[in-house]
């Protein structure tokens, strides 16, 4: 399938979300439960319908979480390398790095599914399962270090060994492990997993029932990601798009592309890989942003701009690099 063709009707979609908030339709309220219903149910919905019945033979499995995890790291480590180049402004340092880590999954899935139907999907198990806990806890621990007061004198609390986890830092350990372990991606994953593992049947009813919920999750997570867009800080925060857009849209894939040349991985898996490392950031980086003390002003212009450039970059890249 033409690359264009598969992800041009996801930035429609992406765009018709945007438009439809913007004129209050359904209403003010409708996208925030919108959006909790597509995370908590539909998504999840898809992935245990795919992946109880998958059977990727010898797909490189390992090969990719570790071309992708290792890109990841990669480019972690550059940032914090160039650090005092790219931002000296803490709080709008950690803006960057998420700009450069967080994969958006509602678009990543729609994306594999477009161009590679059940197989894409059953595979971008295998990206889920890496990069959300890696990313989780990169993200959470720069945000602990480098957020607003995270340089602040604080009580400790003893370890048992001499030293001592501040409050803030508790605080993010837990939001992290909490996240990771009601993350309902993973638990759908590791939920489709084991179905598929123990050769359980998924009755007739449900299955058809989780079949109507996957198909429902592309469309109303798109709208969902354009209902989020916000133009308003794109000029102030112009740097901070760029450096964040030049590292998500183009180096990330590009060292994926590398290191899965490397490794052997080709065809729809190089396919998977690429998607969900060319992906713009996600919409829930705002909110972490905001919890841990980010500029989550600068994380909004950040994630409007990288959905709205990645509609030219993602084609680009997947053509170039696959």
């Amino acid at each position: 399938m033409n690359v264009l063709t598969a992800i041009g009707p996801i930035f429609a979609l992406i765009m018709l979300g945007f438009a439809l908030r913007r004129n209050e339709f359904p209403g003010r309220d409708f996208w925030p439960q919108a959006e909790r219903l597509t995370y908590y149910v539909l998504f999840p919905a898809l992935l245990i319908d795919k992946l109880s019945g998958i059977h990727l033979g010898d797909q490189p499995v390992w090969s990719m979480a570790i071309a992708m995890g290792l890109s990841v790291c990669l480019v972690a480590a550059l940032l914090l390398a160039l650090r005092p180049r790219i931002q000296t402004d803490s709080p709008a340092f950690t803006s960057v790095f998420q700009g450069a880590m967080r994969p958006n999954t509602y678009v990543g899935l729609s994306a594999a599914s477009g161009l590679f139907g059940d197989t894409g999907v059953s595979l971008s198990a295998v990206a889920l399962m890496t990069l959300i806990p890696l990313v989780n806890v990169l993200c959470v621990t720069i945000l602990i270090r480098h957020g607003r007061n995270g340089h602040a004198a604080v009580h400790t609390i003893d370890d048992g060994n001499g030293g001592g986890l501040s409050p803030r830092q508790t605080m993010g350990l837990r939001i992290t492990l909490r996240q990771l372990a009601a993350n309902p991606l993973i638990l759908g994953c590791l939920a489709g997993f084991l179905l598929n593992g123990l050769q359980i049947s998924i009755p007739h009813a449900l299955g058809e029932g989780l079949r109507v919920l996957g198909s429902a999750s592309l469309p109303m997570g798109l709208l969902s990601v354009g209902a989020g867009l916000s133009f308003g800080t794109l000029v102030r925060a112009r740097r901070d798009i760029l450096t964040s857009a030049a590292c998500k849209l183009f180096l990330l894939p590009a060292l994926t592309a590398l290191l899965c040349h490397m490794f052997g991985v080709a065809g729809t898996a190089l396919g998977i890989c690429l998607i969900f490392t060319a992906i713009p950031v996600s919409v829930s980086s705002y909110i972490l942003a905001r919890i841990l003390g980010g500029d989550h002003d600068s994380m909004a212009a950040i994630i409007t701009a990288q959905t709205l450039l990645s509609a030219i970059t993602m084609p680009a890249v997947l053509t170039l690099l696959s």
